[in-house]
């Protein structure tokens, strides 16, 4: 009897620990409008653009959940180095047992970000870009040596892109802060720009990927110019992308790309056969396959209509 009281309560505690650290973990949403401010007051003392310093930090820290950030407040997993005279502490990264610096609060660890980047002669020439120019940063710390990962700045800029941080790199407009106002009451409209602004990441198009391209679900209410504006575009980009003409009834679409189709289908999709109802355009459409290269492959004329049952080459010419 005793013995399955003790069971019950192991258990009992074990659940209630996995639900609260469950609880805690912070999605990157919830991380980016927890920290945003940081990055951008950093942004305004150092001239470290916020969208580079809260793609870091997202990057870093696993959006504030890894082990490093949450016993050490150590966000960009910087190093002791020789000079450094704070607090250390020792994890497994890239050899065993390195030493980590430890920060009081979250900020500090923002603060010496910055300092760490404005006080190394081999970031110098970073500072001469704009605070918008966010991909030529990823790439210069990369170049510079910032991490080891050949990957680090298309991931930085990914991030970027993705949650849209390019937005903490200049004041919102008043536009925009009207416009989010009346989707997020939590909103807070003022002159002061973004720092006194909720960003709400979950309000804007989830980017996802078709045969590795951009595209976005077409959500009720939505114009090519709201999604042109929202992904920095022009309309006719949009149009272009789609393969579509300017005429286009948008509600005639569950999704758009936001960037340039591929030449070919994914290798897993050598070849289509045409069902009733599709079209070339609805055929390019669905495979994120340039319209002209199903054109080209196929000996097919962008006027042509293709019967049910043809089937029609993705990848490469008919022999």
């Amino acid at each position: 009897m005793k013995h399955t009281i003790f069971s019950s309560v192991i258990f009992i505690f074990l659940f209630i620990s996995f639900n609260t650290e469950a609880k805690e973990k912070l999605s990157y949403e919830e991380y980016i409008n927890k920290y945003k401010d940081l990055a951008i007051k950093e942004m305004k003392r150092t001239g470290i653009p916020a969208s580079i310093t809260m793609a870091q930090a997202l990057l870093e820290s696993n959006a504030g959940n890894s082990t490093l950030a949450k016993k050490s407040n150590n966000h960009f997993g910087i190093k002791c180095h020789n000079n450094w005279k704070g607090e250390k502490v020792y994890y497994d990264d890239d050899r065993r047992h390195e030493c980590f610096r430890k920060y009081k609060t979250v900020y500090d660890s923002y603060i010496d970000h910055s300092n760490y980047l404005v006080g190394k002669n081999r970031y110098a020439k970073l500072f001469a870009l704009k605070t918008t120019d966010y991909k030529g940063w990823a790439h210069g710390l990369k170049k510079a040596g910032y991490a080891t990962d050949p990957r680090y700045a298309h991931r930085l800029i990914k991030l970027i892109e993705d949650y849209k941080l390019y937005r903490l790199d200049s004041k919102v407009s008043k536009r925009d802060q009207e416009r989010y106002a009346e989707e997020n009451e939590n909103a807070v409209v003022s002159e002061g720009g973004v720092d006194n602004f909720v960003i709400n990441v979950n309000k804007y198009h989830e980017v996802k990927y078709n045969n590795n391209v951009k595209y976005i679900d077409v959500e009720p209410g939505d114009t090519f110019e709201s999604i042109a504006e929202e992904f920095d575009l022009r309309p006719w980009e949009i149009y272009h992308y789609n393969d579509i003409p300017e005429n286009s009834d948008i509600s005639k679409f569950k999704h758009l790309y936001i960037e340039p189709k591929r030449r070919k289908a994914h290798r897993d999709n050598e070849y289509h056969v045409v069902k009733q109802g599709e079209t070339l355009q609805s055929i390019s459409h669905k495979y994120g396959v340039k319209l002209r290269s199903i054109l080209k492959y196929n000996g097919l004329q962008k006027e042509d209509s293709v019967k049910a049952g043809t089937k029609l080459n993705l990848r490469k010419k008919k022999k």
